[in-house]
Parts: C-alpha cells; sequence; structure tokens
C-alpha cells in the first residue's frame, strides 16, 4: 500500500494546473505562414468561387432529397464563417512572424552599417594620414629638380675652380716672367729705373 504524504500546514498547497497539450511554435508558425500564403494567391480566390457556385447549384437545381443545404444556406454561412474566423488570426500570426523576421533583418543591416561606417571613418583617418605622411617624403620629381639643381651647382662650382686654377697659372707665369727679367738685369735702390714700391718710375 503507497503512503500518502503528509501535507504540511505551514506550506501552501502547490496550484493545480490545467495541462494543455503541448505543441512547437516553429511548426505552428510554419504551418500557419504556409496557410496564409496560400489564401493570398488567385488560386484560392478561384477555387472559393468555384465551390461556391457549385454549392448554390447544387443545392437549387438538384432534386430536393438530394440537397443537403437548401436555400438559405445556413450550412455554407456557418462554413465561410469558420474559415473567417480562423483565417483571420493566422494571417495576423504569419504577419507577426513576417513582422519579426523583418525586425531582425532591420537590426542586422543597422549592425553592418554601423561595422561599414566604422571601417569607412578608419580607413579615411588613414587616408589622411598616408597623405600627411606622404607631403613629408621626397618625390621622384623632387629628388628629380634636387639632383639637377646639384648638377648644376657642382658644375659651377667646377668652372669657377678651373678659372681659379687658370688664373693662379697665369699669375704664376707671370710672376716666373717678373723673376727671369729681375735675373737679367739686377736693380737696387739706387737703380733710378725703379721706385721703392717696385714700379718704374715714369709707369702709370
Amino acid at each position: 500500500m503507497v503512503e500518502r504524504r503528509a501535507e504540511r500546514l505551514d506550506q501552501p498547497r502547490e496550484p493545480r494546473s490545467l495541462k494543455l497539450p503541448r505543441f512547437d511554435p516553429e511548426a505552428f508558425g510554419r504551418w500557419s505562414e504556409g496557410i496564409a500564403r496560400g489564401m493570398g494567391t488567385a488560386n484560392f480566390i478561384v477555387y472559393m468561387t468555384v465551390v461556391i457556385l457549385l454549392w448554390f447549384g447544387w443545392n437549387t437545381l438538384a432534386p430536393a432529397h438530394l440537397r443537403f443545404d437548401p436555400y438559405t444556406f445556413t450550412f455554407l454561412t456557418l462554413m465561410l464563417s469558420l474559415q473567417a474566423s480562423y483565417a483571420a488570426p493566422l494571417i495576423l500570426l504569419a504577419q507577426n512572424r513576417q513582422a519579426d523576421r523583418d525586425r531582425l533583418a532591420l537590426e542586422e543591416d543597422r549592425r553592418r552599417a554601423t561595422m561599414q561606417k566604422a571601417d569607412t571613418e578608419y580607413l579615411a583617418r588613414e587616408i589622411a594620414a598616408l597623405r600627411i605622411a606622404m607631403g613629408e617624403v621626397a618625390t621622384r620629381d623632387f629628388l628629380r629638380s634636387e639632383l639637377a639643381r646639384l648638377a648644376e651647382e657642382l658644375d659651377e662650382a667646377g668652372q669657377r675652380r678651373q678659372r681659379l686654377e687658370r688664373r693662379q697659372q697665369e699669375r704664376a707665369a707671370q710672376r716666373a716672367a717678373g723673376a727671369g727679367d729681375a735675373l737679367e738685369e739686377p736693380r737696387d735702390e739706387l737703380d733710378g729705373d725703379w721706385a721703392r714700391d717696385g714700379r718704374p718710375e715714369g709707369g702709370g
């Protein structure tokens, strides 16, 4: 015999909940979307119109003992009312699921747009930094112009050096010629042809 558990008076009773059958919300949602998608097509309207016309024709033209829904078509009215009462929640459920998907897609698009904006701003900053850095780096044209200027300065310096060396050679030759004249004709302080500063007395 199974012993019953004694109820404690210091604790409240557990609420008795009605256990309903469980179902998969995702599967039910897909099923409702399929129904709503089917009811929103032209084929459903055509098939529904054909069924109603056949219903009207059979219950009007058929023999009286074969008519299952005579005029005023009460059973047809009941069927259409049931269809409308179930179709409206199913369509709303499908719309809610579509709205949830649209919201998730919008959030994903917003997140991607934010990431793309951040990447674009980062690339813009990097490009600006590269431009600033490139402004301080010598370019090929700048190097060419500087080398050409240095070559011109070296050519001018070489020409000046050649002119200076030529002048020095001329002065050395003049000095050598003057020294030869001095050896041929020695002069002293008593010589009247030269003054004390080494120039001829009558010279300009």
